[in-house]
């Protein structure tokens, strides 16, 4: 699949901005990103690539940033090398788990090693979305608990979750690369008790899960998050990320109507990972 990549240099080149454009342009079927010193680069099948939509996400902040865009066709080919030349680098997470692509021929050791085939999935770890959501399983004792992963991307999650004990694992994305990825990846760290599926929330029905991720833009968190507490067992664990500190209000809103109560959250460069409970 050819593939139209989309170089923006923002000036200046502020954190959030370049968080809040990636966020906005995965809403427009930006599949992947790679943050650059002066902006970031972002990735979108070509057949998809719409450059009206892409101007309407820039044009609300041009009055307050200058962006200086090019774009081109990027050919079918190794993603890992790709990924290998973009910033993919072994990552340390809690000093326990250490996330690595299978090039990686020097990395450090942890208690759990994940391996990650890259591709256009979302889900490397080092975004600090998902990696303060890695810190949440390591924080948490999954020995013998349902899982339900959505949004999983390369399947990292449910990998980890597997990693501690969980009893079962299932993985759901709209992505097809996401989906092919993650039943790659669950293969390639010899994990044999995930089920992936290609869909959305409306592939739940009477399932019950302990513990369920869910890292996504924050308007389909909003939308799912009733679906999410009919499948949360009483006393069920859910984890929230891909959304930013001013949207934490509107997502404690959300679960409390639903019984779903906070626990704690982190925040890393103005992203939030928030942990309910269900009473």
């Amino acid at each position: 699949m050819d593939y139209t990549k989309t170089t923006i240099n923002i000036s200046p080149a502020e954190d959030w901005i370049r968080d809040v454009i990636a966020a906005q342009l995965a809403e427009i079927g930006y599949e992947s990103f790679v943050e650059t010193d002066t902006g970031l680069e972002a990735f979108i099948p070509k057949e998809r690539f719409k450059n009206d939509d892409f101007n309407m996400v820039l044009n609300e902040y041009r009055t307050t940033f200058y962006f200086s865009v090019s774009q081109e066709t990027i050919k079918d080919q190794n993603w890992n090398q790709v990924w290998e030349k973009n910033y993919f680098k072994p990552l340390l997470i809690s000093d326990k788990c250490v996330v690595r692509a299978p090039f990686h021929s020097e990395y450090p050791k942890a208690e759990y090693e994940i391996i990650i085939e890259p591709n256009m999935a979302f889900g490397t770890g080092n975004h600090e979305t998902t990696s303060m959501m890695l810190e949440y399983i390591l924080e948490n004792d999954f020995a013998g608990k349902s899982v339900l992963d959505m949004g999983c991307g390369t399947g990292i999650l449910g990998i980890l979750a597997s990693m501690k004990g969980a009893k079962k694992v299932t993985a759901i994305d709209i992505d097809e690369w996401s989906f092919n990825g993650a039943k790659d990846n669950a293969q390639l760290n010899n994990i044999n008790n995930i089920e992936v599926k290609l869909g959305d929330a409306s592939l739940l029905g009477d399932e019950e899960y302990d513990f369920i991720f869910a890292n996504i833009q924050r308007n389909v968190l909003l939308e799912d998050f009733p679906v999410y507490s009919s499948v949360l067992n009483k006393n069920g664990l859910i984890a929230v990320s891909g959304f930013f500190v001013d949207d934490l209000s509107d997502i404690r809103a959300k679960a409390l109507k639903l019984a779903i109560t906070e626990t704690k959250y982190k925040e890393q460069n103005k992203w939030i990972a928030a942990l309910f409970k269900k009473e």
